[in-house]
């Protein structure tokens, strides 16, 4: 099997990665491994078609304009 390297990343995404993988009850090499491999498995085409599912989930309904709220909300 394969080893890779990864030099020079920054501390606070190390801390970061060991805290996503105490959540999910892994070692770091394990988490860093789910990682990996989830990241090459998901394609392209997988991305759209997810996005197809959510756009379909939403297709013939309106939304109101937000811009009211969010300038209220700034305002606070």
């Amino acid at each position: 099997m394969a080893e890779v390297l990864v030099r020079g990343l920054d501390p606070a995404i190390v801390e970061k990665l060991k805290d996503r993988a105490r959540r999910n009850h892994r070692s770091l090499q394990a988490e860093l491994k789910s990682i990996l491999e989830q990241a090459a498995t998901n394609s392209t085409g997988d991305l759209r078609a997810a996005m197809k599912r959510v756009q379909a989930l939403f297709a013939g309904r309106t939304f109101s304009d937000s811009a009211a709220l969010i300038r209220q909300d700034r305002v606070r």
